[in-house]
């Protein structure tokens, strides 16, 4: 058995940590820290985790209780995470951590998009981004993982395989994407307040938003990132425009190349229809499409995905069975809950 131990356990991504690794059968909770609520069962902030963890009591944070242990996860705010890694690192099997602190390999960056200044140079340089399908040889056998953005992840997928191929420009490239509230995490804030959120559809960090860097980072591209707070519980759709670069494609070219580079992905659906955040919902998959508009000459290529599952937790799940040489999809699932 992996025997697991998941820091931040209190919130969302970690709710669904511990959810995912109910389900999986390589897989031991051994410890849960959740600082706001230790004390507090888990089955009483989450009843829906009663089922498997009906006795699992959210602790105070020690590190003594992580050494040792397989796999680590921090799912904690980014300075947090910055404080917890050196202490982790090293001590236990994995450390995987679920914040921006480690994704950004420029540290001269973080003070700009995160307001802090990174001090870990050889930490950061060691840490493996954790997005299997574009990272997955130097996610086998690491020590520390660095598991991307939510928003980052459905768009790096769309975009990548036709920066990398030469079929769009790398420059002038524009990513609108809509996410779900529970991007915003648990604690409670007026932007994400049933009565602000409810019957609203609204754009957030103009022009500035924390995750392009991180978004160009991946794909190689200039990006122009827009998102955006949609009234739904989980899911993320993002629209990507680009230039085509040499001749124009077609949209049976376009779905081709997508289909091409990720033939033998388990979690990457390609296919002519629209994707929706629905068909998603509970599953590691991104969904995928793509269009070649001949009126204004722009390629167009369209994602979905549930936010917290493959945008976060389902990922970090996923580069662990990648890091520790267990099946890929161990413990993840790929058909959606619906309705």
């Amino acid at each position: 058995m992996v025997n697991v131990g998941i820091i931040g356990a209190s919130g969302y991504t970690g709710a669904e940590l511990l959810r995912l690794c109910a389900q999986h059968p390589e897989v031991e909770v051994v410890c849960a820290t959740g600082d706001s609520q230790a004390g507090t069962l888990a089955s009483h902030l989450y009843p829906s985790l009663a089922a498997s963890y009906p006795n699992l009591v959210f602790e105070e944070f020690s590190p003594e209780r992580f050494v040792g242990l397989d796999v680590v996860f921090l799912g904690v705010p980014h300075e947090a995470a910055l404080e917890l890694a050196p202490q982790l690192v090293g001590k236990v099997g994995c450390v995987i951590d679920l914040s921006a602190a480690y994704r950004l390999k420029d540290s001269s960056q973080y003070p700009q998009w995160y307001g802090f200044t990174h001090t870990q140079p050889d930490l950061l340089a060691a840490a493996v981004y954790g997005l299997p399908e574009l990272y997955r040889n130097e996610l086998q056998g690491a020590k520390f993982i660095a598991t991307p953005g939510c928003y980052v992840t459905a768009a790096s997928l769309a975009l990548t395989p036709l920066v990398r191929s030469g079929i769009v420009q790398s420059e002038g490239v524009i990513v609108d994407a809509a996410s779900g509230v529970s991007g915003a995490g648990r604690a409670l804030k007026h932007t994400s307040h049933f009565n602000t959120v409810n019957e609203d559809f609204t754009a957030y960090g103009l022009l500035d938003h924390r995750h392009t860097p991180e978004i160009e980072q991946v794909t190689g591209a200039q990006v122009l990132f827009t998102p955006h707070l949609a009234p739904m519980n989980r899911g993320i759709l993002a629209t990507c425009y680009a230039r085509p670069k040499g001749n124009a494609p077609t949209t049976a070219s376009l779905l081709a190349a997508l289909a091409t580079f990720y033939k033998d992905e388990p979690f990457i659906v390609v296919r002519p229809n629209v994707p929706s955040t629905k068909s998603t919902l509970g599953t590691n998959c991104v969904h995928l499409t793509a269009r070649y508009d001949e009126r204004t000459g722009y390629v167009m290529v369209l994602s979905a995905l549930d936010n917290i599952a493959k945008g976060a937790s389902g990922g970090a799940i996923q580069s662990m069975n990648v890091a520790l040489g267990l099946p890929e999809s161990m413990g993840l699932s790929t058909v959606g809950v619906y309705p």
